[in-house]
């Protein structure tokens, strides 16, 4: 740019006058025409684009103002650039800032025009609009929907003499979780206006909302430069790409990023700046911004589906007749709830039958006369009780539930993944009749029983002898007393740390307590079932009211499921026994993740979503514990990847770091070890596996489209279907090919299975390490893209806001160079934030119309709720059908 000297006057930076010299930079070093008066000088400077136009600003200072005088060339936005002079100073130095602010704004515009002509990047285009929608420094999730009033009350609770500290910046604009980032936006913010303290007022902080909160896209664009550009000279250079780039992937817990943000900075740059001059300016920012593709264009329909989405009736409306509104919500929980209905009102209607039938019995009899309503609701309650010792050990046979799920079409009507909750049911049945009998016992049977005539005691002689009972020990010290009492405190036991405040240790006990919970207390104190067993036959045996032996039914009850039951363990201790697997591969991964691959044994068949149990002795050579398999059926090794969240988990994770080194160069993972043929191989923990079992996930075949849902390490069940279907789409081609060369393929038979869609969330980066090899499998080889996968990143904040804008824009740039995306380090690309289940359920919905679609989930209970409701309302509303399953353990 050529600064063009004023014909009034004319004078250097080492000239003296008698009026207040003013600091200037950049092309306001030029000319400047000054008048005599004391009280004010007038300024003008000239600057010259590459079109030979020149723009002349007259500016008049005076000693408590500034005003613009005259404007000759230049447009509007000149003018507006200009407009901001005229403001009233509080102190020399804030005026002499202003003059060089608009300095600088000018000669970022005048170097812009002057610059190689650029291909400005088109607003109106779908992609460019929403981006126009990011770089929001304020949501809702700032500061709710009350805007400035909480900032202002925040600001009140914040400062001390009215005055907000630096640091406490992020917390009054609601960025608690990026301090960092948030400590810069207020050194920008600052610097524009010539604030150099650690401390501002309210109006002050009022004028920096205004701008942080200003929903113009170039407003925001210029906040988010003022970041980058520290010198605020118009020029952001490598190193302060470099700066921001580890401020943002800080922000957003990206540790991979923030180690390599120097080779990112040079991606940036190469990108940017063609010309090799060392920095780039705000229209290079604003062109990498617009064309970043937004994280939502994934979900792509054609025009045909979306005329038939917009069709689509997806939100409910609400009946206005509560009696109709009532009638349609039982409607629907009928339809969804129906299989379990039916179940525990059978097993409700068994327990009131026996109840009634025992209940009336003892009412006919003698003792009624002394015991009255007491002992028939002790022998009502006495028989349910018997009949769910029995039926509770049912659903814990888990080959005879893998057995009649895998063979038989009794999950038809029979609600098998419900195994577990059901087991749960029935137990607080047990309490109940527990309660009830033991209750009418020692508060009302015994008393009465005790304070008795002698008339009234005469029947009762036969079953409690010649002598009257005189005290409650008499009840205790008999067997029928002691047994009732010691299964009582062992249940209480086995119940109270089977709940989950104790099993997963999320209560604050005092250290001493808190030993005596957690997973290892529930497996150890479930386990006394065999005592509390054993000391039930003998209670039911030795009974005071019934003396015959065919009237002693209690191992009439128990006698098959506890022989069934305890075959069930044969087998379990049979088949582990010769199970021992050969480990051929550990790697411990990024959130304490243990990763095994073991070798199939021989025979071992499964299906892709089943689990094994696992069982190390150098832990515990008690404990079993349930994993989902992560190989496909068609590998030739079995894996498991186990998080470490429990005292046995961290234990078996720690007997393989020991025998782990860093990996290569080309290996994934913290430590490995990997089993070869060298003579150096590593002595690892000895493991039993004990298995397949049956588990909601493995009936994924049956359906034509899947809809796969995992949250954290609950993607591994998930995880192996994904590599099945892949696997299956793979053998479906090479028939397809053998059959067009005339050649026989005797492979297994292709499931129905011919769509996936996996949506994989989670709260780490380095949790994509666990299954990198799998995503980058089938993005190299689903060309058809039949397999869509989804990784989110929940660290990261949302598209749109300016934490995640430089990420987002860095992402787009390496992915398109290289096609490997910079979060998970795979060839998926990944989302930010949590998933729209509502924008998910609707893409699958209209892309497979008339289909049933199998919803699989696998995670933290919290989600199970709406993913459950969604499936239901989609399925209602629209003719695709969604079939909700949970995985349990």
């Amino acid at each position: 740019m050529e600064i063009q000297h004023s014909k009034h006057e004319s004078w250097s930076d080492t000239e003296s006058t008698s009026s207040t010299r003013v600091g200037y930079s950049g092309p306001l070093s030029g000319p400047i025409l000054m008048n005599n008066k004391k009280s004010s000088s007038k300024k003008s400077a000239r600057f010259k684009d590459g079109d030979d136009e020149y723009v002349e600003i007259t500016l008049d200072i005076r000693e408590d103002s500034v005003s613009v005088q005259n404007i000759k060339g230049g447009d509007p936005e000149t003018a507006m650039l200009a407009t901001r002079l005229e403001k009233r100073p509080s102190f020399g130095s804030q005026l002499s800032f202003r003059i060089r602010q608009v300095s600088q704004e000018l000669k970022r515009m005048t170097s812009t025009k002057a610059a190689a002509p650029f291909n400005k990047v088109d607003r109106s285009k779908s992609g460019a609009a929403r981006a126009l929608q990011g770089l929001k420094f304020m949501t809702t999730k700032n500061v709710g929907s009350e805007g400035w009033s909480e900032v202002e009350k925040r600001f009140d609770e914040l400062s001390v003499d009215g005055s907000l500290l630096k640091s406490l910046f992020g917390q009054c604009i609601g960025m608690n979780e990026s301090k960092e980032f948030a400590s810069e936006l207020f050194e920008a913010l600052a610097r524009r206006r010539g604030i150099t303290s650690s401390a501002i007022s309210k109006a002050e902080l009022r004028e920096f909302w205004e701008q942080i909160s200003d929903h113009g896209f170039d407003a925001r664009l210029q906040t988010f430069f003022d970041m980058v550009d520290k010198d605020a000279d118009g020029r952001i250079t490598e190193e302060e790409v470099k700066e921001i780039i580890a401020l943002s992937a800080s922000a957003n817990k990206l540790s991979k990023i923030q180690e390599s943000a120097e080779e990112y900075a040079a991606l940036i740059m190469e990108e940017l700046d063609k010309d090799n001059l060392g920095y780039i300016e705000i229209y290079n920012l604003e062109t990498l911004l617009l064309q970043a593709p937004s994280q939502s264009t994934n979900l792509v329909t054609d025009s045909r589906i979306l005329s038939r989405l917009l069709s689509e009736k997806l939100v409910p409306t609400k009946e206005r007749n509560p009696i109709k509104r009532w009638g349609r919500g039982l409607a629907y929980f009928l339809e969804d709830n129906w299989k379990r209905i039916w179940v525990l009102a059978l097993w409700i209607s068994i327990c009131a039958g026996l109840f009634t039938w025992k209940f009336i019995q003892y009412k006919h009899r003698a003792v009624f006369d002394v015991m009255g309503y007491c002992v028939t609701t002790a022998k009502g309650a006495a028989e349910t009780t018997k009949f769910n010792m029995a039926l509770i050990l049912l659903p814990v046979c888990r080959n005879t539930i893998t057995w009649l799920r895998s063979r038989t079409k009794l999950g038809v009507v029979v609600p098998f993944d419900d195994n577990i909750n059901f087991h749960k049911v029935v137990a607080l049945g047990i309490a109940i009749g527990v309660g009830l009998h033991a209750g009418a016992h020692l508060t009302c049977d015994f008393p009465r029983l005790l304070h008795a005539t002698d008339e009234e005691y005469e029947p009762m002689k036969p079953f409690f002898g010649e002598k009257r009972p005189n005290n409650y020990w008499w009840f205790v010290k008999g067997t029928e007393g002691w047994t009732g009492v010691a299964m009582v405190v062992l249940m209480a036991i086995a119940y109270i740390l089977a709940q989950p405040w104790f099993r997963r240790n999320r209560l604050n006990l005092p250290k001493p307590i808190k030993k005596l919970t957690g997973f290892n207390a529930f497996w150890y104190s479930h386990h006394l079932f065999v005592i509390v067993y054993a000391l039930f036959i003998v209670h039911g045996y030795f009974l005071y009211l019934s003396k015959k032996w065919y009237k002693k039914t209690t191992w009439m009850y128990l006698a098959v499921p506890m022989l069934l039951y305890a075959c069930e363990r044969l087998i379990r201790a049979f088949r582990s026994g010769y199970k021992s697997v050969k480990i051929l591969k550990v790697a411990v991964y990024p959130g304490n993740v243990l990763s095994l691959h073991m070798s199939k044994p021989q025979g071992f068949k499964y299906t892709s979503g089943q689990y094994i149990f696992v069982n190390c002795a150098a832990v515990s050579p008690f404990q079993w514990h349930p994993f989902s398999i992560t190989s496909s059926p068609a590998d030739d090794y079995l894996s498991i990847h186990i998080r470490t969240l429990g005292d046995w988990t961290s234990q078996l994770k720690a007997l393989f770091v020991k025998v782990c080194q860093p990996p290569s160069v080309n290996q994934s993972g913290l430590l490995r070890a990997d089993v070869g043929k060298g003579e150096n191989k590593p002595r690892l923990p000895k493991l039993l596996i004990d298995g397949p079992y049956g588990a909601p996930a493995q009936d994924y075949k049956k359906y034509d489209v899947l809809l796969l849902v995992g949250l954290g390490i609950g993607a591994t069940p998930l995880i192996s279907i994904v590599k099945d279907v892949l696997n299956n789409i793979k053998q479906q081609k090479e028939m397809e090919e053998g059959i067009e060369n005339g050649v026989k393929n005797n492979k297994r038979k292709p499931f129905a299975t011919k769509r996936a869609y996996f949506y994989w969330v989670t709260r780490e980066q380095g949790s994509f390490e666990w299954f990198r090899g799998v995503m980058n499998e089938v993005a190299e080889y689903d060309r058809d893209r039949m397999i869509e996968l989804h990784n989110y990143c929940t660290s990261v904040f949302e598209e749109g806001d300016a934490r995640s804008a430089l990420i987002t824009m860095l992402q787009s740039l390496h992915h398109a160079k290289s096609g490997v995306d910079i979060v998970s380090g795979t060839r998926v690309k990944t989302h930010f934030a949590r998933p729209n289940w509502h924008k998910v359920f609707k893409h699958v919905a209209v892309n497979h119309a008339n289909q049933r679609v199998g919803v699989f989930y696998c995670g933290a209970p919290g989600l199970t709720g709406e993913l459950r409701r969604l499936a239901q309302d989609f399925s209602r509303k629209t003719s695709t059908k969604f079939d909700f399953h949970k995985e349990n353990f």
